[in-house]
């Protein structure tokens, strides 16, 4: 008898099973459905061209031919054709994403998907198929012009951090006194000068300032603000980093005016003693941080505080800031609404006035969009301006470690204290550095070119905000604007998109290979199954483009100093 009720049991389990797995079938096959409308589309409109192109080839769709670059007309009155970016991709989120992603990676639906999604978008017929007569360039280095600028000074190779940083102090207007603690106002960013000037004059200790922002980032990380600044940050280094400084200032030696100002790295930055997780989960483990990066060497020999490694999109390969495993960094003017990235964490924290500066790194915007929506200042340095290495190698020509600051003043101070050529990485190409002169009295003729139609390719209210701000620089300072035409602004964005794909894929295919990708987060999978999509022959056409667009950009700066246009196009929430 018990026999038999083992038996009826296990036969019950057995039906239970069965159950369970043809429901689990049913929804899968659900899903697959519903992707397949998202699909459909693709493969139908495909499926046209192949019909209207069926005497050139299978899958085969017309090319473009460029004109050399002496040939294009850049004024304003120019016959070229402006592109406006329509990105075409299926919308999705939640389980149509995984199933998505699934499809991507699988060997025989994620060719075909792979190829359509590059067709629609344009990369076919505008890089892959293009016929250019521009040779490729790889690194984006121009050659030194010895300009006759405007009040700058020059700086020697080789100078050290605090006497690169003293020297651009020394170009700053003399700033007026303000009261810090007695401000009526209901919130004021405290700036790299407030800090000094407290700390000098013994109003406040940098330790009483880390044991502070360690409360304030203790607070926003619970209920109900939940800021997801972090990725890692440990108390006891901020403080024991500021103890050291709080002797400094006692004994009246500070090593410079960064000294106990505290600012945070974005964790695709090696700063001792954190793990780079790049947002992952997973990087850490088989990437270790052994040492400070070469740019976080030269802040913490100014005497700054460094206080952790802020979130990031995971890899860096997207713009929102939402990341799965950390949390979203959310947007302190708004914390319904996004920071954007990838150096989210970094410009959130700014933009709370916990730190009067960040560092972000930016491919493709990663500095300047959370910058933008933020509402602070974002720069984006010239390639090889701060040296790169102990920065992960998610993409070598258009990556480069940037600055998040409350002030400009604020950015010029720390770009004075990063940049310089590291000694493993020296070139010749690079131009000497010049800081402007901030302070000087004698008006300084800028002139500022407008591309109108990018420009305007945006919303109204960007729009007006942006047209505004030339208008004041107008009238405060006579600085003109110049109409001009940067022509394939969409071939420009795709060839783009092209190389941060392909040595993002590149960069990380050795770890690749060992990681279970469960680990990744499903938006990143599937920019990572798109990304390895790429060829090299669409590779080398991108850097054709680069060319193009290079003596483009150098034949416009020949008439203006500044390129102006809106940093978004649009509020996101």
């Amino acid at each position: 008898m018990h026999n038999i009720c083992i038996y009826i049991h296990i036969e019950r389990e057995r039906e239970r099973q069965t159950d369970r797995e043809r429901d689990s079938r049913l929804y899968i096959y659900r899903y697959i459905y519903w992707l397949s409308i998202f699909i459909y589309p693709y493969l139908h409109l495909q499926l046209s061209i192949v019909a209207k192109t069926k005497n050139m080839g299978f899958f085969k769709t017309e090319s473009m031919v460029y004109k050399p670059v002496k040939e294009v007309d850049l004024g304003p009155e120019s016959s070229e054709f402006y592109l406006r970016a329509n990105v075409k991709a299926p919308r999705m989120a939640g389980i149509l994403v995984k199933v998505f992603a699934w499809f991507l990676e699988s060997r025989i639906f994620g060719t075909l998907l792979l190829y359509i999604l590059k067709g629609n978008n344009l990369i076919h017929k505008l890089i892959r198929d293009a016929e250019l007569e521009e040779p490729p360039i790889y690194t984006p280095l121009h050659p030194f012009e010895d300009l006759k600028e405007q009040d700058v000074k020059c700086i020697e190779s080789d100078l050290s951090g605090p006497e690169q940083v003293r020297l651009a102090i020394d170009c700053l207007p003399v700033s007026l006194e303000k009261p810090l603690n007695g401000s009526n106002l209901p919130f004021y960013r405290w700036t790299i000068s407030d800090y000094s000037k407290a700390y000098s004059s013994g109003e406040i200790t940098p330790l009483v300032v880390a044991e502070r922002f360690i409360a304030a980032v203790h607070e926003s990380s619970s209920p109900p603000l939940q800021m997801s600044f972090f990725i890692n940050y440990t108390a006891e280094d901020i403080l024991s980093q500021a103890k050291e400084s709080t002797l400094r200032y006692e004994k009246g030696a500070p090593i410079s005016v960064l000294d106990g100002v505290p600012i945070a790295i974005k964790d695709e930055i090696d700063c001792m003693p954190y793990p780079t997780t790049g947002g992952t989960k997973w990087l850490h483990k088989q990437r270790p941080c052994t040492d400070d990066a070469s740019c976080v060497k030269r802040l913490r020999l100014c005497g700054a505080i460094l206080v952790g490694k802020t979130n990031m999109h995971e890899l860096g390969a997207g713009t929102s800031g939402i990341n799965p495993h950390y949390g979203a960094a959310r947007n302190p003017y708004d914390p319904s609404r996004i920071t954007g990235g990838s150096s989210s964490g970094s410009a959130a924290l700014v933009a709370a006035g916990l730190c009067p500066a960040a560092l972000g790194v930016d491919g493709g915007g990663s500095v300047r969009i959370p910058a933008s929506l933020c509402g602070v200042v974002g720069l984006k340095p010239t390639f090889g301006r701060i040296p790169h290495s102990g920065v992960l190698p998610l993409n070598w020509t258009v990556g480069m470690v940037g600055i998040l600051a409350g002030s400009i003043e604020d950015a010029f101070i720390v770009y004075a204290a990063m940049s310089g050529e590291s000694p493993f990485h020296q070139s010749s190409m690079l131009p000497k550095l010049n800081l402007p002169k901030l302070n000087g009295t004698t008006p300084v003729n800028i002139k500022l070119a407008k591309s109108v139609e990018w420009f305007n390719d945006c919303s109204d209210d960007i729009r007006t905000c942006c047209d505004d701000a030339l208008q004041k620089l107008h009238k405060h300072h006579g600085w003109k604007t110049v109409e001009v035409t940067i022509p394939e602004i969409e071939v420009m964005r795709l060839a783009h998109y092209l190389t941060i794909g392909s040595e993002c894929s590149t960069s990380l295919s050795s770890y690749l290979q060992k990681l279970n990708f469960a680990e990744l987060g499903w938006d990143a999978r599937v920019a990572l199954a798109v990304y390895g999509a790429f060829s090299g022959k669409e590779y080398i056409k991108a850097q054709q483009i680069r060319n193009r667009q290079m003596q483009f950009h150098k034949k416009i700066f020949a008439q203006a100093d500044v390129i102006v246009a809106p940093t978004t196009g649009k509020l996101l929430t």
